[in-house]
């Protein structure tokens, strides 16, 4: 799935995730997600925010993570779209779309949902999802 980092001024304050990706991604039964992080894994706690129209998942070693990738020349605060891929029950890898991926969202084609390894793109910003095998 597509998520988008958020800022507080120029700050990195966490990921926005998307009303439809928690929905189809989350599970209400957690009260966290793992993020792997690189070689650093994570558990961030989930608001009751999170499932009532508030998509965030904020935690401060997941922002200074995110700030030292520096994703910008300099401070900016334009949201930056990255790849949560599923990695485990409730659990997600959190990595950058890649140069091409505007390239490819162009050409997506419907998922065939009976395959484990396939790919889906849909073109609504908030519904954007990357589905693959880690």
């Amino acid at each position: 799935m597509v998520v988008k980092t958020q800022y507080e001024g120029f700050r990195i304050s966490g990921l926005y995730v998307g009303v439809n990706n928690v929905r189809r991604y989350f599970s209400k039964r957690s009260p966290v997600v793992e993020l792997q992080l690189d070689h650093l894994q994570i558990q961030c706690g989930l608001t009751a925010g999170f499932w009532k129209g508030q998509p965030e998942i904020h935690d401060h070693r997941l922002c200074e993570w995110l700030e030292s990738k520096r994703f910008h020349e300099k401070p900016c605060s334009t949201p930056v779209l990255l790849a949560l891929i599923p990695f485990g029950k409730n659990s997600f890898k959190v990595t950058s779309l890649g140069a091409d991926w505007k390239a490819r969202k162009g050409k997506a084609k419907p998922v065939d949902r009976t395959r484990s390894s396939a790919t889906e793109v849909s073109l609504d910003e908030d519904k954007v999802a990357l589905v693959g095998v880690a």
